[in-house]
């Protein structure tokens, strides 16, 4: 069956958000290893302060020509070989990154370094409102997507790579769905022989299970019990990865522009509340109807990277549009959720 694709077109051009770090640079503020201490990110005039969770699209965009490109932005929060635990302070003005504390003490791995970049997808949102049907009846952490990068390449915190998607695994983390997709970074040596989670089995064998291993562990030295996951503890192929992340993009959407709080007198206090302290107040200037469309024509680069130079371009639009395969039908339509979870 013939596949239908839209053309690609600049989409960055309202400079309101990021499909890159090439405009970005970031800066530390206060002493490391103290409670003060951030990463922030800024337009590179240092003029204006740019969150890695809302200003930066999903959908990574090649700088030099302004189009999507078949890749997703990920933000690294801990490099490989690191124990600090760093995170976007998604409760914070600006979303800039702190490492974690509890009590006043800062958060560090006690099972030791992590092995694989560790971060997350901007624009993404686990909505603790919602209850995937796969998720052992546990409703989502209220953060971005956990992204675990492979790659070779240490990134450092708070960098912006472009990855490629491979899988996903179900953790159920204190009785919350904690999603972490695995990718590798699209200038890894792997990359090119990476294109689905059965790849990494094959190519890269051992390195799923030790992915698993470490988050089923990682919190026994705080005292606590092993994780434990859904799905039968598998690694779910690129496909099923990327349902979770347009379920997740559009959750994001409905909390930036407020659907969601509209929603919330429904919900128990304990749920409202986790929600209303996220901060959001870098969505002045945000520009929605780009990320749509980024999202839209970075699909079509997944059925075919090659489609605007080739023959199977079929019609010309940026808006909500539809691509049709062989085996599956992929749309920009999520399923509303409109019922809240119920504790």
């Amino acid at each position: 069956m013939e596949t239908q694709v839209p053309l690609g077109r600049p989409l960055s051009s309202s400079g309101l958000s990021h499909g890159s770090s090439s405009n970005l640079v970031l800066d530390s503020h206060g002493d490391e290893n103290t409670l003060e201490y951030r990463i922030k990110a800024s337009d590179k005039s240092g003029s204006k302060p740019i969150s890695l969770w809302h200003d930066v699209t999903l959908v990574h965009v090649d700088p030099a020509t302004d189009r999507p490109t078949p890749y997703l932005n990920f933000v690294c929060e801990i490099p490989k070989f690191s124990r600090k635990k760093y995170e976007i302070a998604t409760d914070e003005v600006g979303n800039f990154i702190k490492q974690d504390e509890k009590k006043g003490v800062l958060r560090e791995f006690k099972k030791g370094d992590i092995f694989f970049n560790y971060g997350c997808l901007p624009r993404t949102w686990e909505d603790p409102t919602f209850v995937h049907p796969d998720a052992e009846g546990c409703r989502g952490d209220n953060d971005p997507v956990d992204v675990c990068e492979i790659g070779s390449r240490i990134v450092g915190t708070g960098e912006i790579r472009p990855t490629k998607v491979l899988g996903i695994l179900c953790m159920i983390d204190e009785g919350e769905a904690d999603w972490k997709v695995v990718t590798i970074d699209a200038d890894d040596k792997w990359a090119p022989f990476l294109n689905d989670i059965d790849d990494v089995e094959k190519l890269l064998p051992g390195t799923l299970s030790a992915i698993r291993e470490w988050f089923r562990t990682y919190k026994i030295p705080d005292g606590k019990p092993p994780n434990v996951f859904g799905l039968d503890e598998k690694f779910m192929d690129k496909h099923y990865a990327l349902e979770i992340i347009k379920e997740c993009n559009h959750a994001w959407k409905e909390l930036i522009t407020g659907e969601k709080e509209r929603k919330l007198e429904q919900c128990d206090p304990v749920v409202r509340g986790l929600v209303r302290k996220l901060s959001k107040s870098n969505l002045v200037d945000l520009a929605i109807d780009d990320d749509e469309a980024l999202l839209s024509n970075w699909l079509y680069l997944l059925v075919d990277p090659t489609a605007v130079e080739s023959d199977h371009v079929v019609f010309a639009t940026c808006e909500a549009i539809m691509l049709f395969t062989t085996s599956h039908e992929i749309t920009t339509e999520t399923p509303k959720k409109d019922s809240c979870y119920e504790a």
